[in-house]
Formats: C-alpha cells, sequence, structure tokens
C-alpha cells in the first residue's frame, strides 16, 4: 500500500504549482498536483477550489523547507533571467 500523502501548499495559478513540483522533484522529492476544474473545462472553479501540491507525509516538512529557502545562485544560473532579455 501506498504512503499517506498530505498537502503542503495552495496555489490560484496552476503555472506555480508545477514549478514548485519541478524544485521538489530535482531535490528527488516526488510530487502532486491536484487541481479540482473539471478536467481544465472550468478554470474558474480554482477560486473555489484552489490547486494544491501534495508530498508524502514523510517528505512534508522538508519539502517546505526547500519551497520557502531563498535562491542562492546567480543571474548567470538563470537561463531566462531580467540581463538575457537584453542580450542579442
Amino acid at each position: 500500500m501506498g504512503e499517506a500523502m498530505v498537502v503542503i501548499r495552495e496555489y490560484v495559478n496552476e503555472m506555480e504549482a508545477l514549478v514548485s513540483r519541478s524544485v521538489l522533484e530535482a531535490h528527488d522529492i516526488p510530487a502532486v498536483v491536484l487541481r479540482d476544474d473539471a478536467g481544465g473545462m472550468l478554470p474558474a472553479m480554482r477560486m473555489l477550489f484552489p490547486v494544491r501540491l501534495a508530498v508524502r507525509a514523510t517528505d512534508a516538512v522538508q519539502s517546505l523547507r526547500i519551497l520557502d529557502a531563498p535562491f542562492e545562485g546567480s543571474m548567470d544560473d538563470v537561463p531566462y533571467g531580467a540581463d538575457s532579455a537584453s542580450e542579442p
């Protein structure tokens, strides 16, 4: 039987949830984005039912630490940063 999942964050924007999931997966933490919008047919339902990010209960604390940690790289590490927009 699978491990228990817990919701660690809620988002209004699905893209933010997907980015957070990608960050966790880059740290080897499996995550799931849950949304109740009738399979994309009723996006307005996200106002009533926010997009949720869930992880295994055993990974919840570490996941929140990762998501809340400040960015410690440089703008050179960001492929589409503000500086790269001005380059030819």
